[in-house]
């Protein structure tokens, strides 16, 4: 399941995801916000990642804001999710791949739509590769207060 959620500066990227899925037949969920009213991105953060927490292992997590930086700093508070804040394509490959990204954060004031969708389709077909890059991950797991 893909959870998508913003908070009112990023609902014009949060329309380019809903669409996306849309457009390939993938199950999503749309968390809000549907109004550009201020609204707290730890919220929408929270709100996301509560829901994944439910199946972290069948989840992946879209989280849009004015920068994507206050998305990503709050939902990677949580132990088992782990955000990426992508800018392009490249890095967006790379989080899936070497990180195993399960959120992907965006910033809409940072990039256009076009590089957006893109970011967006190649964080949703990237595979993990595992071999070392899991004992890594894995020491991201742990990682203590």
């Amino acid at each position: 399941m893909i959870f998508i959620a913003s908070d009112h500066a990023g609902l014009n990227i949060k329309r380019v995801a809903t669409k996306y899925c849309k457009e390939h037949n993938i199950e999503f969920k749309d968390l809000g916000v549907h109004v550009s009213d201020s609204v707290d991105y730890p919220d929408m953060a929270e709100t996301l990642c509560q829901e994944m927490l439910k199946d972290i292992d069948n989840s992946i997590g879209i989280l849009i804001c004015g920068s994507g930086i206050g998305m990503s700093i709050a939902a990677n508070r949580h132990r088992a999710i782990r955000a990426a804040l992508c800018f392009d394509p490249y890095t967006a490959a790379v989080a899936r791949k070497h990180n195993n990204a399960n959120v992907l954060c965006l910033g809409e004031r940072v990039i256009g739509v076009g590089v957006a969708e893109a970011v967006i389709e190649v964080f949703l077909n990237e595979a993990f590769e595992g071999d070392r890059h899991t004992i890594r991950v894995e020491k991201l797991t742990n990682i203590k207060d």
